[in-house]
Order: structure tokens, then sequence, then C-alpha cells
């Protein structure tokens, strides 16, 4: 059986050219699976053609209730069977495909979640003003994250070359390697310039290195390594809400709106294939609106 995992991930990258942590990520949810059928089930099932819609629905509900997984968890896992199956029907392995009318589950929405500008602003402001190259590099990092809404793995993967201060602009590199060029403000501008000219040298190892934002040994700062980060300076700003770097993401676009801008041009800086994602934005922005209406006006509840 773990064959048959192991033709279907080669096929995610030879036929699909999905990347390493999507191939990573089905590895696992198919494991768990196998470990399920071959542990759990009574009896044992040991080949996939045996396999049956009961044992989805079993498995669905060992997910929910004896694991605990959210709605978002069990609902990425069931696609990933579903996938395999598939796969499996495609290669004539199986004939009938047991998740064929099986519902996946339902997801429940959550609205991004934003923090306010002044929480914004005890944030960008935590590394302070000493000049030590990692306050330096922190701040570049948190005014570039705000500055251009970048997901995470975007601005960990930034070189030296793809912030031009000169136009005071950004490049990165998004979903499926598709390029957009963001402007920055002038703060981000002076934060990136400081680090660059007075923080970097004294993190850099290896004159060859490219990575803009370095590590404390050198090499490209991490998505954990900025995570951590960011963890330390909201713990450090005192910002009582959970706050990720995923959350400046989410302020800058639901600010941008706030603020007047318009939908197209959001999605544009924030790298959104479909416009129906940045919508959601605008949900936020109007639930803001109605808290603030409703603390203004605490009668007209």
């Amino acid at each position: 059986m773990q064959k048959k995992i192991e033709e279907f991930l080669t096929s995610l990258e030879v036929e699909k050219g999905y990347s390493e942590n999507t191939r990573v990520a089905y590895k696992n949810d198919l494991g768990q699976f196998l470990h399920y059928l071959g542990n759990k089930t009574v009896p044992r099932v040991e080949s996939w053609e045996v396999v049956r819609k009961d044992h989805l629905v079993a498995y669905i509900l060992y997910l929910k209730g004896d694991r605990e997984y959210t709605s978002t968890t069990v609902a990425r896992k069931v696609a990933a069977i579903k996938s395999f199956f598939h796969f499996l029907v495609g290669e004539g392995f199986i004939k009938d495909d047991p998740t064929a009318t099986l519902d996946s589950p339902r997801v429940k929405k959550y609205l991004p979640r934003a923090i306010s500008q002044e929480d914004v602003e005890k944030l960008l402001e935590a590394p302070g003003v000493k000049g030590t190259p990692r306050a330096l590099r922190d701040r570049a990092i948190l005014e570039l994250l705000y500055a251009t809404g970048m997901r995470v793995s975007e601005l960990v993967a930034l070189n030296t070359g793809d912030v031009d201060l000169a136009s005071a602009s950004v490049r990165c590199f998004g979903k499926g390697g598709k390029e957009r060029v963001i402007p920055i403000y002038e703060r981000a501008v002076q934060a990136v310039e400081a680090y660059r000219t007075k923080g970097r040298i004294h993190l850099l190892h290896q004159p060859e290195q490219k990575a803009l934002f370095l590590n404390q040994r050198g090499e490209r700062l991490t998505r954990q390594g900025l995570w951590l980060i960011v963890k330390g300076y909201v713990k450090e700003a005192g910002i009582p809400v959970p706050v990720t770097p995923h959350t400046l993401r989410h302020s800058f676009a639901t600010h941008m709106l706030r603020g007047g801008a318009d939908l197209r041009n959001v999605q544009e800086l924030l790298g959104h294939a479909n416009i129906a994602t940045t919508q959601v934005y605008t949900q936020v922005s109007n639930e803001r609106l109605r808290e603030v209406y409703d603390e203004a006006h605490p009668r007209a509840k």
C-alpha cells in the first residue's frame, strides 16, 4: 500500500509539478490514513482495493472526535485522500472510487484577523532605536511586511537586488512564480536602507550571499525564524490579541480598503489570482466599522 502512495507522490512531482512542501503535506496525510487502516480497522485493511466508503466515514469521525482536528484540517486530509483514489482509478489499480460520493467536511469560514493601526504602530516601534544589526533587520522586516502586505514566504525569499530604494519599490515572486512590484512608503525605505548599510554587513558571513534578510549564522532567514521574531515583538509591545506575520498582511489590506483604496489595486498588491479572495477584506473592514459605531453609540444596539 505504501508503494502506491510513493507512486502517487512521484506523479505529483513529475506530471503536475507540485512543490516539495505540497508533496510532503500529501505524504503526511496519506501516511496517517494508511496507519489508521492498519491499526484502527477491524479487520485490518491490507489493500487499497478493499477500502470502502464506510472506512472513510469512520476515519473522518476519528479525525474529528479522537484527534479533535479542526474542520479545515479534516477537509484538507479528505481532499488528499480523494486525489489519491482518483489516481488509483486513473491508473487502473482499482475499479471503483470509494470517495466518489463522499462529501467533503464543511469548513467554517473565518474572516482574516487584522489589528488596529495603533497596535501596528506599537509593533513597528518595538525594535526601538537601537542600532544593533538585529534591531535594524527586525525593524526593516516589520516595516516591509506592513508596507507591502507580502506573504512570509515572499519576504524571506527576497534578495538584495529585489528592493529598489531609489524608486521606493520591492519586487517579489508570489504563488506560481508570478512577479509583482509593490511600492513602499518612505519610512519602510529608510528602515531597509539602514539595515542594508549598517546591519546586514555585520550578519553577512559569505560575500556571495544574496539573501536580503539574514539570521545570526549569515544564512537566509527562514519562515520559522521570522515568526519567532514577530512573536517576540508582539509580546514586547504588549499587544493583547494574537498576531502572526500574516496578520500584518491582513492589516495592510484592511487598512488600505478602509482608507479608500481601489479593490482591484489591493488585489494586485496582494498577488491574489481571484478578486473574491480580496473581497473578504471588505467584510473585515465593515465589521470593524460596525464595532466602532457600536462603541460610540451603545444605545443604538
